[in-house]
């Protein structure tokens, strides 16, 4: 992540978001609730290829979706 963008929430488990879905996660769905998080702040839900398109939809239309990045690209909790 660029030190201009602001920067995701580490993730811990890189496991798909979707209830009851245990696949491996592919993309880091990035979003903010403006009413709860200050501008800069980026929660993450975890998505894998089969749930990023439903997912996506349900952030975007309440407004909240930030954007989408490999997962590659996320911060795993507990690693250097």
């Amino acid at each position: 992540m660029s030190l201009l963008q602001p920067t995701p929430d580490a993730v811990d488990e890189l496991v798909c978001s979707r209830r009851g879905c245990r696949a491996e996660a592919a993309w880091g769905l990035l979003w903010n609730n403006p009413k709860l998080h200050t501008p800069e702040r980026r929660k993450v839900w975890l998505a894998c290829d089969e749930h990023r398109e439903h997912l996506s939809s349900y952030l975007d239309v309440r407004g909240f979706l930030r954007g989408a990045v490999p997962v590659g690209e996320l911060e795993v909790a507990g690693t250097p």
